[in-house]
């Protein structure tokens, strides 16, 4: 197990959003505030790990014809958790997100992460996987956030920070979001191509 290609992996050549293209719900709703992304992208990571981790350690006991449906109610578990957690201790947040926290249950990258690696492999191995694919999730959408939010309402941080009063409305709307996600792929594949 090497972290340092581990952690290369979840957040340049296999990045969950830039380079296999999913996980595209969460990332395009909310990505309009830097607060959100970063919100929903520890959130789906704290999810991503400790179902790996259980996922694991069972992997062995599930039977192969309801494997599925055993990592969905094992992921609904920790979701449950995050989104009370949320709800507790950070409601503004919580409010905030809404229903995409419970979406998580079904997002693309915990399940595909469940199927390749977890289902796979023994426990550490596993949560280090979760984390730094957690990390690269997290990666873009703070980068998305921060164009978008800077770009749409003229702020960093949720309005903490006011950069200019006359922003592009357009860029904190869905068409802003694909634009903007459409960039951030395009500067990825070029990374990638002169890494090659």
């Amino acid at each position: 197990m090497n972290f340092g290609k581990q952690l290369k992996e979840g957040l340049v050549t296999n990045n969950p959003v830039l380079v296999q293209l999913i996980g595209m719900c969460p990332t395009m709703a909310t990505s309009t505030s830097l607060t959100n992304g970063i919100g929903m992208g520890l959130s789906a990571t704290a999810v991503l790990i400790c179902s790996n981790i259980v996922i694991s350690l069972l992997r062995k006991i599930i039977p192969n014809k309801v494997r599925i449906a055993a990592y969905i109610t094992i992921i609904a578990g920790f979701v449950t958790m995050v989104d009370l957690l949320l709800q507790a201790f950070i409601p503004s947040l919580s409010e905030s997100l809404g229903l995409f926290i419970p979406l998580i249950v079904v997002n693309c990258i915990i399940l595909g992460r469940a199927e390749s690696c977890a289902s796979k492999t023994p426990v550490l191995p596993s949560a280090v996987d979760g984390l730094c694919m957690g990390l690269g999730f997290t990666f873009t959408l703070c980068v998305l956030s921060i164009v978008r939010e800077l770009l749409g309402a003229g702020t960093i941080g949720g309005g903490l920070i006011t950069v200019f009063s006359q922003p592009a409305t357009i860029m904190i709307l869905p068409a802003g979001g694909f634009l903007t996600l459409g960039c951030v792929i395009a500067v990825m594949q070029k990374i990638l191509q002169k890494g090659e």
